[in-house]
Order: C-alpha cells, then sequence, then structure tokens
C-alpha cells in the first residue's frame, strides 16, 4: 500500500509549479471521410494510426475515385439481439478494373481496434487478401476480432477493423432495412443480397470539418 501512497505525497512536496496535470494523452489520429450514398451520407474516422496499412488502403480507393458508382449490396440480418444487428457491405465486388492488389492484414490484437457498433472491417477471403470491399457493423460483432487462443487459425487473425462511422449510422440502417433477395446470393450468403444495390455515388475526404 505505501508504493500507492507515495506518489501522491510526493507531488503534495513539491512546487506549485510543478504541480500541473501532465498533458492529456493525444486521441489518435483519423481521417474523416464522407460515403455519398443515393440514400444519404455517411462520415467515417479512418483510423490512419491505428491501422495505418488498411486505412491507407481505402483512402487511396477514395482518392483514385474507385469507389465511385460501386455499391452497397449485401445486408447481413443475425437472429439474436435486438434487431438491426449484423453487417452491410459494400465496395469493388472484386471489379478487375477498380481493385488493387491485396494488402498485409492488421488483426485487432495489434490495432487494439473492435468490431464494436459502427466499426468498418475489411472483407477478405485469406488474411492478404483484402482489397476494395469492406463492411460496416451494426451492432457489436466482437467475434470478429482476432481470436488468438482459437484453434482455427483464420479465427485467430479475425478481420481488420479500420475506421467508426462518425455520422450517418441512421443511412447504415436504412440501407441494411432495404428488402433483400431471397434467391440471391451463394452457399451461406444466399438471402443476404439486397433486391435494389444502393449506390454509392462518391467517397471523399472531409476537408476542413465540411463534408461538402
Amino acid at each position: 500500500m505505501m508504493k500507492a501512497i507515495l506518489p501522491a505525497l510526493a507531488l503534495l512536496a513539491a512546487p506549485l509549479a510543478a504541480q500541473e496535470a501532465p498533458p492529456r494523452a493525444e486521441s489518435p489520429v483519423t481521417t474523416l471521410v464522407v460515403i455519398e450514398t443515393t440514400m444519404g451520407d455517411i462520415t467515417v474516422a479512418l483510423e490512419t494510426e491505428r491501422a495505418p496499412v488498411t486505412a491507407a488502403n481505402f483512402l487511396r480507393y477514395a482518392d483514385e475515385d474507385r469507389f465511385d458508382g460501386t455499391v452497397f449490396y449485401r445486408a447481413m440480418h443475425l437472429d439474436w439481439g435486438e434487431p438491426p444487428n449484423g453487417l452491410l457491405q459494400g465496395g469493388t465486388q472484386n471489379d478487375p478494373e477498380r481493385i488493387l492488389d491485396g494488402i498485409a492484414h492488421e488483426p485487432t490484437s495489434e490495432t487494439g481496434l473492435s468490431h464494436t457498433d459502427g466499426a468498418l472491417s475489411m472483407a477478405r477471403l485469406d488474411p492478404g487478401t483484402a482489397t476494395g470491399d469492406f463492411s460496416i457493423m451494426i451492432k457489436d460483432q466482437t467475434g470478429l476480432d482476432a481470436q488468438p487462443d482459437s484453434a482455427d487459425p483464420n479465427e485467430q487473425l479475425g478481420y481488420a477493423v479500420f475506421g467508426y462511422v462518425v455520422d450517418g449510422m441512421d443511412v447504415v440502417h436504412a440501407i441494411h432495412a432495404s428488402p433483400r433477395d431471397p434467391e440471391a446470393g451463394e452457399g451461406w450468403m444466399k438471402g443476404q443480397m439486397l433486391a435494389e444495390p444502393v449506390k454509392i455515388v462518391d467517397v471523399r475526404r472531409v476537408e476542413d470539418g465540411s463534408a461538402d
């Protein structure tokens, strides 16, 4: 117990000038981006400091207009928890005219990020194959985080979170609630495809605090 008390005693004995509170740690650096859709705008903060590789990849797609004209095409609805619950997915859909090379995987166990409500996460097959498709979490989906103790090598690495929605979750929910085609989609994704995919008009950086 004495070790816990000593630092406080030292502060009390110090001159007043030395008793100023230490500067607060700065928040991690992020970059704001607006995803303009035909159903409204979604503003996201990309974790350029904590997930630099994945965030830079998304920014490159945005800066090179590779997302413009793509769509949100998949709405996964989960049967447990209070609705809405699941994720919304969009992006380049492996279009060879749009995609870039896959990027190095940044597991959440290294970035300290998590698949909480509003998180952006890269879609992928094997780790290191993520290109231009991404998902937005609706409610916490932390089972997608890296699970280092799992016996499954894929689950050990999980998926890469690289940002969070800071405005426009109502738009995310509205797109997620759009009608789905019960026959569209393959395998376990059957029934998760939107009957009328929602167009992504433009993805751009927010300059000077304005999304205009």
